[in-house]
């Protein structure tokens, strides 16, 4: 099967490959066939196994035989090659390792589900211990590439039994490897098991009965190595994006851990605040499984409260990302309600930053989190929290506003509206989410300022800013329409009709005429 080329031969295939790797588009079957015709697979091979020493042939060859594995038909020749890829798994070269990850990924990815044949490759040559090594031992671009054929083994149902095998005690089991890693190896593990966790619930499922799950939570509880227990809060802030992911995690340790990050003033600033995050981000979906436990959640809140209490011990990011997270956990309904309840409700720090105009990145969070707190990410019908809430959150808003230069939320709005584009954009989500509000819409309507600034369409120049000025203004009509007591005001006759014209004309269209313009002009005569 081997073959030799010469060096002239050699040449000819460097060049063939770079102009078949670096052919722009997809390569088809027929290209890949047709490569592979004038350069069969077992020569190329060989001289990426005798040749590497001329320059640049690594490089060109792995990325050509990259392309060709991606084909179908190059993907149907793997098989046939098994021995290659078990021995480029081993290879010295990083590129080389790199690409045999990536060809058990073709392989994989290529065969027919119903079939084991591809499982049962992997099993024969050994592959799965060979894919851990690279993972703990490679560079970044193996262990990716590694962590990514290990995925896909796992979609399959042999494969699964591979990944996770039903003895503690095998060598590949996850918590073995773990334990027998260096700090970046443990951070790849645990990579790996976030990935492995989004591939399915019930695969997520094997993950929380295996108990490694644990692992995690034992690297956060270690404040040692402050690296290490940040880049394991960047992965749990991935994991609890998943869908299926607060169902299992509300059964484990997760928000006491992370309260207790929280709570701990000795533990870096970065640490507390990715905490906080983390905490955010799980607690902010309608119908979280993590609110049957509600003292848990409420230790989170109060530790969070607690931060924004001291905020002297306080640096600038750690405050923002208290409030960001206070405002993620406002984007539910749950949430919303369970910040706004207490006799000192947590949501009194977001009131009282979005008031607040002496730090700029604080008063936009806080802007920004209490448009969550008032619904204006949620559907039409769950915007108004029940009674008891509604009433806290005037309560503060009052309160703020008479603490202010302002005196009154409306002096609050047109001050916001008044601001640069960023905050301005705040602001147009706070009034589509307050005009819900009757107590709220009558503000607004008090103060033509408001009005003009969120039916001028010339206002804003970005996409993001007129869409948000036109939702605005699309509420707020909406509102309006909705009032009989505003409706029958003859002195606001004319708010309204600046509300419709506005809504009529669209997000984009800034001139009630638009009219040609000339696009070439006579020629100079001389």
């Amino acid at each position: 099967m081997k073959e030799e080329y010469s060096m002239a031969d050699t040449s000819r295939l460097m060049e063939a490959a770079s102009d078949f790797a670096h052919y722009p588009g997809v390569q088809n079957d027929a290209a890949a066939k047709e490569f592979l015709d004038r350069f069969p697979l077992p020569a190329i091979i060989s001289t990426l196994q005798t040749r590497a020493d001329v320059p640049g042939l690594e490089t060109t060859l792995v990325n050509c035989l990259e392309r060709l594995f991606k084909t179908k038909y190059g993907a149907s020749l793997i098989p046939h090659f098994m021995p290659f890829v078990q021995v480029g798994l081993q290879a010295a070269s990083q590129e080389v390792r790199c690409l045999a990850c990536k060809t058990v990924s073709c392989l994989l990815e290529n065969s027919d589900e119903k079939s084991v044949s591809a499982v049962k490759l992997i099993i024969d040559y050994n592959v799965y211990p060979l894919l851990l090594d690279c993972l703990v031992n490679g560079n970044e671009q193996v262990a990716a590439a590694s962590m990514d054929a290990i995925k896909v083994l796992a979609c399959f149902q042999g494969g699964t039994n591979i990944v996770f095998p039903a003895s503690e005690n095998e060598v590949s089991h996850l918590r073995n490897l773990a334990a027998q890693c260096t700090s970046l190896g443990r951070v790849r593990v645990l990579a790996l098991i976030v990935k492995l966790f989004s591939v399915s619930s019930s695969v997520a499922s094997i993950i929380y009965s295996s108990n490694l799950l644990s692992l995690l939570e034992a690297e956060i509880s270690n404040s040692q190595d402050t690296l290490v227990s940040l880049s394991v809060l960047e992965l749990l802030y991935e994991m609890v994006e998943i869908r299926h992911a607060t169902e299992i995690l509300s059964r484990t340790a997760l928000l006491q851990l992370l309260s207790s990050i929280i709570s701990n003033a000795s533990l870096e600033s970065i640490l507390r605040s990715r905490a906080m995050m983390v905490c955010g981000r799980l607690l902010s979906k309608e119908d979280t499984y993590l609110f049957t436990d509600e003292p848990s959640v409420r230790v989170v809140v109060s530790a969070i409260d607690a931060s924004l209490s001291s905020s002297e011990s306080l640096d600038t990011d750690e405050c923002e990302s208290a409030l960001e997270a206070l405002g993620q956990i406002g984007l539910s309904t749950q949430g919303a309600e369970l910040l706004l309840s207490s006799t000192s409700p947590a949501a009194r720090h977001v009131v009282h930053g979005a008031f607040d105009r002496q730090g700029r990145g604080k008063q936009l969070a806080a802007l920004h989190a209490l448009g969550n707190l008032a619904g204006e990410a949620r559907s039409e019908n769950s915007v108004i929290l029940n009674g008891a809430a509604e009433e806290t959150l005037r309560f503060l808003i009052y309160e703020a506003a008479s603490r202010s230069p302002k005196l009154t939320p409306s002096g609050f709005f047109v001050s916001v509206l008044q601001q640069e584009a960023e905050t301005r954009l705040a602001g147009y989500r706070l009034i589509t989410a307050f005009v819900a509000r009757p107590w709220c819409l009558m503000e607004i309507c008090s103060k033509e300022e408001i009005i003009d600034i969120v039916t001028d369409p010339c206002i804003e120049t970005t996409k993001g800013g007129m869409e948000a000025r036109y939702r605005c203004c699309q509420a707020t009509h909406n509102a309006f329409t909705r009032s009989s007591k505003l409706l029958s005001d003859p002195s606001l006759a004319g708010i309204a009709s600046k509300l419709q014209d506005a809504v009529r004309r669209g997000p984009y269209l800034a001139r009630r005429h638009s009219e040609a313009q000339p696009a070439v002009m006579t020629a100079e005569r001389f």
